[in-house]
């Protein structure tokens, strides 16, 4: 079973403002509920031990929130202060903090309805052919996202990039990672895209398609909408 995740929570939150005109995205609220609670109350759920957040946007009032919590995950604080390094450097500076075994990595601004999402998506890792196995939805269920897809699914859970104008996949901002894959790229800013790049071309890229209902929480409408759907 895996036991830590990794939930990124270092971001300014921009395009949900004026949300985040004095607070992170991490401490909007949803449903009664912050968006980094959301989180790590599923994780809790999941059987997830550690949770190693990190911060950069209104540190020390998200490490405040954190220290309020009264039930688990154990909260262990990656300090990206001096430089926000996005979702590929985040993870590079936190890996003394996540240990050798693989990992959850978990964006805040992903909320979802159903039942154990995060259980399903454990139980369908396999590392023994998987280096990264990438939670989906439907590209036109998902709720706050207007892209084109990200992703097309092989018959055997193989993912393979967009082809020319869309997709039927899209990345509902959970993992699966070994952390191994992030120990050659340098502390610096970048996206995780480019170790994706690199498990793709070793064909070891693999997708789970969810149930329930997803929700990308990146604009106010999207907020609005996903507070109307969990009430």
């Amino acid at each position: 079973m895996i036991k830590t995740a990794m939930v990124m929570a270092a971001g300014h939150g921009t395009r949900l403002r004026p949300h985040t005109n004095h607070i992170c995205k991490a401490l909007v609220k949803v449903g009664g509920k912050t968006l980094v609670d959301h989180m790590l109350d599923r994780l809790v759920d999941a059987g997830i031990e550690r949770a190693v957040v990190n911060v950069h946007a209104f540190a020390d009032e998200l490490e405040a929130h954190l220290q309020t919590r009264t039930s688990g995950p154990k909260i262990i604080i990656s300090d990206e202060r001096g430089a926000l390094l996005e979702t590929g450097g985040g993870v590079v500076k936190a890996l003394p903090l996540l240990g050798d075994a693989p990992v959850l990595i978990c964006n805040i601004d992903a909320v979802w309805t159903g039942m154990c999402v995060l259980e399903n998506l454990m139980k369908a890792w396999d590392p023994e052919k998987m280096d990264e196995l990438l939670l989906l939805t439907n590209t036109d269920r998902a709720i706050g996202f207007s892209g084109a897809g990200d992703f097309h699914l092989e018959e055997d859970k193989r993912l393979v990039r967009r082809r020319e104008k869309s997709a039927p996949y899209v990345y509902a901002g959970v993992q699966i990672f070994k952390p191994a894959l992030a120990e050659p790229f340098s502390r610096v800013k970048f996206s995780r895209n480019k170790i994706w790049d690199i498990s793709l071309t070793r064909k070891k890229l693999f997708g789970h398609v969810m149930g329930g209902v997803w929700m990308h929480v990146g604009d106010p409408q999207a907020l609005d909408i996903t507070e109307a759907m969990l009430s």
